[in-house]
């Protein structure tokens, strides 16, 4: 819970297009203490945030089936969904066998089976009366349900299409079998449309069913993480080992982990050497060795043998859970694309249905003056040819793909906007330290000209025991190394990006950059200090000066190598029109150097760059106009990567990862970066290609229906099988995302 309450999410069944959705959102949002809603047609969920004191999820739950639909939590969302998904086949089929009787009629119109005779029974209208009826409202009682709901609601969706549009060749139908000569009724001179509502009742049918079958299917793969997470494990509480569910597990619990199973949870070696698989995870696909100290996470394979692990996060607290709610926030949020089609979708319905009228009344007043039939038929195929829900499946479906691949290659995106806003991206500043080198610098030399190199480690360790930098890290990782104890420090004094003081044995013992000396004023002890950093800085070392009481007593240069693939990543970047540039806060000699490494012009490099200064560049770039991305370890460079229009968190598994930028990078592999880029621009060349397919469709479908050339059966069954088309070319999309994948 934060401040603005708890949020949960609800499996929703019986939504049948986008603008049911919409209307769950509009009217939930209204409720007392629901301070934020969204919800996914594609996904069939709606996330709620609320402030408990005020609203219940029961409250919400009850409201939502208010509203015509049913509200489950989510360890009832799959069965709920195939419940859904089961009774729909059962429709269908039923829908199926009755409305092959009527196609009898059907085809006698068509010119190639006009000389073909069929027994008389198949064409009875009294028959094809019954059949119609029970479709009408036995099958179809849903759409009517939905209807009602929707204009209950002072709302519109495709319920109130199909509804309308079948309802009106029924009842005209129905008029005829009963006021229409008895002769010319049985001659079949009198044109019924009973199988006009049942083809089309049926078609929707056999399209929601598919399009539940595959959306079904994209869940699923979407969702990978699931099959991450272990039902039961063995731990050890007071030296008894225990099979319990993984729910139960506690911190501090020790868990073990046989050879080829799967860890359930976040936590810390404590015994045991093995490989941990964390592909599935982050991507790496190489195994890494685990020993007594390492960190491992919850849905990594353990390859080897056996480890105890002391539980540091299990549940929902571990980064597994963290990643799969993440993925979930992504899959629910909308991008600039959807704001855009849900705005049209709304006044789409009402639209058609003012469509329908006009056309009815330009067909009997000025066309074809009189004639009530042609002009009920025309209107009648307008209502059952228009329909939003490939507009509104356009982009979810595609995005619901896209998040579900990037996930499974250890790119987590936060928000449906970022992927959008990823695919235009022509400008990349990079972070040095973590992201274009390996982040694990490791201490060069050590100079001291006036004592030991020992006793400076030991006053440098000392002062930077509290730090999180990676030069800090590498300097106590070098005391260690050497036996150090490094004493006690207090009163800290940090300058962010450039150095800390402390107080040390009674002295004053700062360590930091060169900008550090100048802002503290310190003096040299030895000339020799300079030249052994301008020595190491010409071989592209970092060098910070350590002081006593504002006198610098020594140096030490550090070295970080560039990751193996970043010259290739930053190729490809370029390959794709995207400019590069470093920034760093580290001396301009090493930050060119690793540059050269990776193919940077040195004219694009920013050196002693404070965490300011990159926001400052972030938004100098905005102002011209480029699409700027930020890549950094989401700490120092946590502004810069919120400024960006894509902030990319590089990590390394860490929760800081998850918690910066709006794309995370949980192996920070250079190459994810085009990756990422070469996905999203193909998933919003999927969206696009959906959302062009839609308005083609529509601008075609409709002016042929209204103009008398379709058929109302052939515009209805158009309409059920776009919103097919639609989701199959998201599934196409996710194999070539599958296939782009090979590539890195």
């Amino acid at each position: 819970m934060d401040d603005k309450g708890i949020t949960i999410d609800l499996a929703v069944q019986g939504m049948s297009c986008t603008a049911c959705a919409a209307r769950i959102e509009k009217n939930i949002s209204k409720m007392p203490g629901v301070e934020a809603v969204a919800v996914s047609y594609s996904a069939r969920t709606a996330w709620v945030q609320y402030m408990p004191e005020m609203v219940q999820p029961a409250s919400i739950m009850e409201q939502i089936g208010k509203l015509g639909f049913k509200a489950n939590l989510p360890e009832h969302a799959k069965e709920g969904f195939e419940k859904e998904r089961s009774r729909l086949r059962i429709r269908l089929i039923i829908s199926l066998l009755l409305t092959l009787p009527l196609l009898s009629a059907m085809i006698q119109h068509l010119a190639p089976f006009a000389r073909i005779e069929l027994p008389a029974m198949m064409t009875n209208p009294w028959l094809q009366l019954g059949l119609a009826t029970i479709i009408q409202f036995v099958i179809g009682l849903p759409f009517y349900i939905g209807a009602y709901h929707a204009i209950r609601s002072r709302a519109t969706n495709m319920d109130v299409l199909v509804a309308t549009g079948t309802s009106a060749a029924y009842l005209y139908s129905h008029y005829l079998v009963f006021n229409a000569d008895r002769t010319a009724l049985f001659a079949h001179e009198v044109p019924l449309y009973f199988e006009t509502s049942a083809v089309v009742i049926t078609a929707v049918l056999l399209g929601k069913f598919i399009e539940a079958s595959v959306t079904s299917r994209a869940q699923q793969d979407a969702s990978g993480y699931s099959k991450l997470l272990n039902a039961v494990v063995r731990v050890e509480r007071a030296g008894v080992e225990l099979e319990i569910k993984t729910e139960f597990v506690r911190e501090n619990d020790y868990v073990l982990v046989q050879a080829g199973q799967i860890i359930p949870v976040d936590g810390i070696v404590t015994s045991g050497e093995s490989e941990v698989d964390e592909s599935l995870l982050t991507g790496e696909s190489v195994p890494l060795g685990k020993r007594s100290g390492d960190q491992v996470w919850a849905g990594t394979k353990n390859g080897g043998n056996t480890l105890r692990i002391r539980t540091t996060a299990a549940g929902y607290a571990t980064m597994l859970s963290r990643i799969v709610d993440l993925v979930r926030q992504a899959q629910r949020s909308k991008s600039l694309i959807q704001r855009q089609v849900d705005a049209v979708s709304a006044w789409f319905v009402p639209t058609m249905l003012l469509l329908a009228f006009g056309t009815f009344a330009v067909w009997v007043t000025a066309v074809d003056p009189g004639n009530w039939t042609t002009a009920f038929r025309c209107a009648v195929a307008v209502v059952l040819a228009a329909c939003p829900c490939a507009l509104g499946l356009a982009t979810p479906i595609s995005l619901v793909v896209a998040s579900g691949r990037l996930a499974k290659r250890g790119i987590v995106v936060k928000e449906a906007g970022a992927l959008e806003r990823l695919a235009q991206l022509n400008m990349l500043i990079l972070d040095k330290t973590g992201t274009l080198t390996e982040g694990k610098p490791k201490i060069s030399r050590i100079h001291a000209p006036t004592g030991s190199k020992q006793g400076l480690l030991r006053l440098a360790a000392a002062v930077e025991a509290n730090s999180t930098h990676p030069l800090a890290i590498a300097i106590r990782a070098e005391a260690v190394q050497a036996g150090l104890v490094p004493p006690t420090a207090a009163d800290y004094s940090y300058m962010t990006g450039k150095g800390v003081e402390a107080n040390v044995e009674q002295r004053k013992i700062g360590v930091g950059n060169a900008s550090f000396v100048a802002a503290r004023n310190w003096t040299f002890g030895s000339p020799t200090i300079r030249s052994f950093a301008e020595e190491c800085q010409k071989l592209g070392e970092t060098v910070l000066y350590i002081a006593d009481n504002n006198r610098v007593i020594g140096a030490m240069s550090f070295f970080d190598t560039v990751k193996p693939l970043s010259k290739s990543a930053v190729s490809r970047l370029r390959k794709e029109g995207v400019t590069v540039l470093l920034a760093t806060g580290d001396h301009p000699a090493p930050a060119l150097s690793a540059a050269q490494t990776a193919g940077i012009p040195h004219e694009r490099v920013y050196a002693n760059m404070l965490p300011e200064d990159k926001l400052e560049l972030v938004d100098q770039l905005k102002k011209q106009d480029y699409k700027v991305g930020m890549a950094g370890d989401g700490w120092n460079d946590a502004p810069a990567l919120a400024a960006a229009d894509v902030g990319l968190a590089m990590g390394d598994g860490t929760d800081a990862a998850l918690t910066a930028g709006h794309i995370t990078l949980l192996q920070p592999r250079m190459t994810a970066i085009p990756e990422a880029l070469l996905i999203s621009r193909m998933t919003v060349r999927n969206v696009r290609q959906n959302l062009t397919f839609a308005f083609i469709y529509n601008a075609l479908i409709i002016p042929f229906a209204a103009c008398g050339m379709l058929q109302p059966w052939m515009a209805g069954t158009a309409m059920a099988f776009s919103s097919v088309s639609v989701v199959g070319n998201a599934i196409r999309l996710g194999a070539k995302l599958k296939k782009a994948a090979g590539q890195f």
